[in-house]
């Protein structure tokens, strides 16, 4: 950043203004960034501009930071219990049921299965993780193509409790980046070329296209957000409402502290879902272990009496 910094500063003594030059460090600078600077300096309020890029970005990792924080826990709980899980499978269990083999009694079928699990786990282990890694690499790789990319995001919406977190994500950082872009002087359809570049799911991404097209052929913004599906009626009532006062900017703004607090809302009740049921599967998956291991122990004290 201090480089970065330097060779900014040189070029600027050297007379390039400072949009031209962030465009030139695009890897670093956003396309929002840039146009938001343009306009501050075609303006003469590069202050007040630079001031709005700081508050839109603490807001954008606040949100985020929320996001990542509701799905830490079931992710490190999930990932935690398939590590122990394997562990146990591979490394422990099979030692505690080889001392049923020397007593002739008829193994429970959870039991047998497990042996069964362990078995192939203990004989294969290596095999198995190198598989996995190919597997998850693959996916990676995969997902990263747009063809897949597209059916993700599509599947995803169709999830209950997840697709409302995606949908509402998709429409904060827009209608931000929107109220802001416009609110700064930007046209409406530069504005909306940069919401489609910052846009990450790609069924939104394609629908502001298509808003994009009608408002070049002359329809507002209004009308064009109504004929698509993916833009829930509020944003196409208060967008209407915006463009007939004059105040679009503010009301998109308005807009976007709307969805954030739905997106919220919808967070704590994923989060609330979640932890349940992840303790659900916890202790299905623990009970399984324990009646395979300790069932065949309860048959042989039979036995014995």
């Amino acid at each position: 950043m201090q480089k970065l910094i330097e060779q900014i500063n040189k070029q600027i003594k050297a007379g390039s203004s400072l949009s031209t030059i962030l465009r030139s460090y695009s890897k670093y600078f956003s396309n929002l960034y840039i146009a938001l600077v343009k306009s501050g300096e075609a303006s003469g309020k590069l202050s007040e501009i630079l001031l709005r890029l700081a508050d839109n970005l603490e807001k954008q990792r606040e949100f985020r930071g929320k996001l990542k924080g509701a799905l830490t826990y079931p992710v490190i709980v999930i990932s935690a219990m398939i590590i122990v899980m394997f562990i146990m499978v591979t490394f422990v269990i099979p030692r505690m049921l080889n001392l049923y083999k020397d007593f002739n009694i008829e193994l429970p079928t959870s039991t047998k299965i497990m042996l069964g699990i362990s078995n192939f786990s203990t004989a294969y282990w290596p095999f198995i993780m190198i598989v996995t890694a190919l597997i998850i690499f693959s996916l990676r790789t995969y997902f990263k193509s747009k063809k897949c990319k597209k059916i993700f995001d599509k599947a995803v919406l169709k999830i209950p409790v997840i697709n409302n977190i995606i949908k509402k994500a998709a429409l904060v950082d827009s209608t931000r980046t929107l109220a802001i872009l416009i609110g700064s002087g930007v046209s409406i359809l530069d504005a909306l070329n940069i919401v489609i570049d910052t846009t990450n799911n790609s069924i939104y991404k394609d629908s502001f296209k298509e808003v994009y097209k009608k408002i070049e052929k002359g329809k507002s913004l209004g009308n064009a957000l109504s004929t698509e599906e993916v833009f829930p009626p509020i944003l196409v009532q208060m967008s209407i409402v915006g463009e007939n006062t004059g105040h679009l900017d503010e009301t998109l703004m308005r807009l976007s502290k709307y969805f954030e607090f739905e997106s919220e809302s919808a967070i704590k009740s994923m989060t609330t879902l979640i932890e349940p049921a992840v303790l659900i599967i916890l202790g299905l998956g623990v009970a399984f272990l324990v009646l395979s291991v300790i069932t065949p122990i309860y048959q042989l004290t039979s036995s014995f009496q």
